[in-house]
């Protein structure tokens, strides 16, 4: 049934009384209008499955007034609000408050609880069952790095020339939202040009360990060590084997000798280690010279539901080897090191690093600091721009899942609360003044 039934009137119900006995109501059928076609009900009616109809009497020595309730069903989630901004003179909060792991403190010395397992990578091992999930991480990266070198062939996407804002479509957003150089001057208007591939798919890196419990990287030390990007690091401490970063793997965990000092085991009685199950290949980027676009439309479907996917794996497997492998990010600059502790080096550039001799402030990483998402408007229309006194209408995602979506893919149902699925968009300035 359609949701504009809902401005159908009910027909009045009569209660019959015959000889103490209740006669049912006569109720007429809901009857739609079919003249009723606001724009700004377009989504609730097709977000509503049906409409639940109730009569409910009462006995007849009460009064008899019927109650009629009539219900929406939905199935789209209610939209959500995006992450926090916070700008450069604010700190990032703690994944865990202090005050909830003091008290967690408190209470394992109050109750005396046993100490937890040491997990294998506190002692210089690998898991081997993360090992597969690595590989598919390292792999997934690639195919969304590729996907969408030959998405952007097809799918326009520009870049603010003052500042790291991106929007998919073929014109930009005219939302004074622009904290570039020189704002004021342009009253925070976007300077729009062509994005690249950075843009999307933030370039964070991260020094490589050739032992990740080895010492920490010293200041004098930033220059002599390669830098790759974090999500490769990650992949490679969790048991990727690459030949150009190579790094050191035990068969035995360590032996600590102090409190931060250890010594390795004694590895010379084991056998050779067996041959293990062949890894699947590890995939490599294609030269921007070689880059070809989607052949037909179909292929520009299948590429994007491809991305998409690709991108779900990443992220979800990125975020199970974090709990095992800890990656530190600084609390005031987006610099990440994957390791148990942060790097030595003093290149923190964020608001009064004066203050700390340029040293960062290391603290426990979430997913959105190792893969940022990078979140953009969401088009609802591609053919008519965003207008911008209907800005409180729109819904944003990141900016993989918005390419994909106008290339052709299904939203996944995590994104919809963003993207506002759930709101309806006027269609005049005057409608949307009516809103309440």
């Amino acid at each position: 049934m359609d949701c504009g039934c809902l401005h159908s009137q009910l027909s009045t119900t009569v209660l019959v009384y015959s000889k103490g006995r209740i006669q049912p109501p006569k109720v007429r059928i809901l009857r739609c209008n079919p003249q009723h076609n606001l724009s700004s009900l377009d989504s609730l009616k097709q977000s509503c499955s049906g409409v639940a109809v109730k009569l409910k009497f009462r006995s007849p020595s009460e009064k008899l007034h019927p109650v009629q309730a009539a219900g929406i069903r939905c199935d789209q989630p209610q939209n959500a609000d995006l992450p926090r901004y916070y700008s450069r003179k604010e700190k990032k909060p703690f994944p865990i408050p202090i005050v909830e792991l003091r008290r967690a403190a408190r209470e394992r010395m109050k109750n005396r609880l046993p100490k937890r397992r040491v997990p294998p990578p506190k002692i210089g091992l690998v898991i081997k069952g993360l090992v597969p999930l690595a590989y598919n991480v390292f792999n997934a990266r690639i195919t969304v790095i590729n996907n969408l070198k030959r998405l952007l062939k097809v799918v326009p996407v520009n870049g603010c020339k003052w500042c790291n804002e991106i929007h998919v479509g073929p014109v930009g957003h005219p939302f004074k939202s622009c904290r570039g150089s020189q704002a004021s001057k342009r009253k925070g208007h976007h300077e729009w040009g062509k994005a690249v591939l950075e843009d999307i798919m933030v370039p964070l890196e991260s020094y490589h360990l050739y032992d990740r419990l080895g010492k920490r990287i010293s200041h004098e030390e930033r220059f002599s060590i390669p830098r790759i990007p974090a999500v490769v690091e990650l992949c490679i401490q969790a048991g990727v084997d690459m030949p150009e970063y190579p790094t050191k793997r035990r068969r035995k965990p360590i032996i600590w000798t102090g409190k931060n000092e250890f010594v390795d085991a004694d590895e010379s009685d084991l056998p050779d280690p067996e041959p293990e199950s062949p890894m699947p290949p590890i995939l490599t980027e294609i030269p921007d010279a070689e880059v070809e676009p989607p052949s037909s439309a179909e292929e520009t479907v299948l590429l994007a539901e491809e991305t998409l996917e690709a991108w779900e794996r990443m992220r979800v497997g990125a975020n199970r080897l974090m709990k095992m492998y800890p990656v530190r990010v600084c609390g005031y600059c987006p610099e990440v090191h994957v390791g148990p502790s942060g790097h030595k080096a003093q290149n923190c550039g964020a608001h009064k690093h004066q203050q700390r001799n340029g040293q960062h402030g290391w603290q426990t990483a979430v997913l959105d600091d190792l893969i940022p998402p990078r979140y953009v408007w969401h088009v609802p229309d591609v053919n008519q721009p965003l207008q911008r006194e209907l800005r409180s209408f729109y819904g944003q995602a990141p900016a993989v899942v918005e390419i994909c979506v106008q290339a052709g893919a299904e939203v996944p149902e995590q994104y919809k609360p963003t993207m506002r699925f759930d709101v309806g968009i006027p269609s005049s300035i005057k409608e949307a003044e009516m809103v309440v």
